[in-house]
């Protein structure tokens, strides 16, 4: 075969399959980096990873409807598969011998995982759902502590209630068996009254009834964004919203703070649920959180 070929890796970091693609396209380039320029490798997070394979599925139809891999490769922009087709492809047209054990690809996409939360110093958090009285998953936050940090750490310690309860409302500063109330199809879900019985009316942050918008530096760019809601400028409690779809609407209005990370599958049977006048018709409640720590 004549020409380069430009290689592009796109799957879930945590996946030993993108790392194995990962690692195909690597020793490719080092071992004829003319045929094989730089591969373009990117990988994503469990949420980012599958908004990105839906958007491709969409565009490129066909065969990829089902696509069900935790990676997918394209040469010259030419879809190839997933990784075991694009390492039956170079090994049928290229003379490629795959060499490393399987262990290594687990070991490879843990320390990789773990080193890509690190490597931001983001603090992560996590809620435990449960729609009536059955468990649906966990939802993982990840809160730009680095942009937001007086939010950040509101919503932080909300999440693990070392506050305890609160002087001015004798209320528990703490999201544990706390309901998500709202439900606005296409647009967001909303939880976080901290206030029993938790109907949206209320709730307060950590330091005292409201506090003020610290900035509106992240956007509301895509689905999952995570930001306070309030009732007019400078008045952020503890309720708070995550998008179901790009809202730049929001952006001069709401304070957006994080993103969920892992958790695609539970934030989908949330927003399934029935409603009435937006309110969901079997209470959504988070049964569990806490912070989530990322070590190798």
């Amino acid at each position: 075969m004549a020409g380069a070929q430009n290689v592009k890796v796109f799957g879930l970091i945590s996946d030993i399959t993108f790392h194995a693609a990962r690692c195909c396209a690597e020793d490719l380039n080092k071992k004829d980096s003319t045929l094989f320029p730089n591969p373009e490798i990117e990988g994503m997070l469990e949420f980012d990873w599958d908004i990105f394979i839906d958007n491709k599925r969409k565009e490129l139809r066909g065969e990829t409807w089902v696509f069900e891999d935790k990676a997918i490769v394209f040469v010259n922009n030419e879809l190839i598969g997933g990784p075991s087709e694009f390492i039956d492809w170079v090994t049928d047209n290229y003379s490629f011998e795959e060499f490393r054990p399987q262990a290594l690809y687990h070991t490879l996409a843990e320390e990789a995982y773990k080193n890509y939360q690190n490597s931001k110093n983001h603090d992560h958090v996590f809620m435990d759902i449960s729609i009536g009285d059955e468990p649906v998953g966990r939802l993982v936050l990840e809160l730009f502590n680095d942009i937001v940090p007086k939010t950040c750490e509101n919503f932080r310690a909300l999440c693990t209630g070392e506050k305890g309860e609160s002087p001015q409302s004798e209320q528990q500063l703490h999201y544990e068996n706390i309901l998500f109330h709202r439900i606005v199809r296409n647009g967001w879900i909303q939880g976080g009254d901290i206030w029993k019985p938790c109907c949206g009316d209320g709730g307060e942050s950590i330091y005292g009834p409201v506090f003020e918008d610290e900035n509106f530096a992240v956007p509301h760019n895509k689905r999952g964004i995570l930001g306070m809601a309030n009732k007019g400028r400078h008045t952020n409690g503890s309720q708070f919203y995550i998008t179901l779809q790009p809202a730049t609407w929001m952006d001069t209005k709401y304070v957006a703070f994080g993103q969920i990370i892992e958790g695609t599958a539970t934030l989908k049977k949330m927003e399934e649920q029935d409603i009435m006048n937006e309110r969901p018709m079997k209470d959504i409640k988070i049964t569990k959180c806490g912070v989530v720590n990322y070590e190798f």
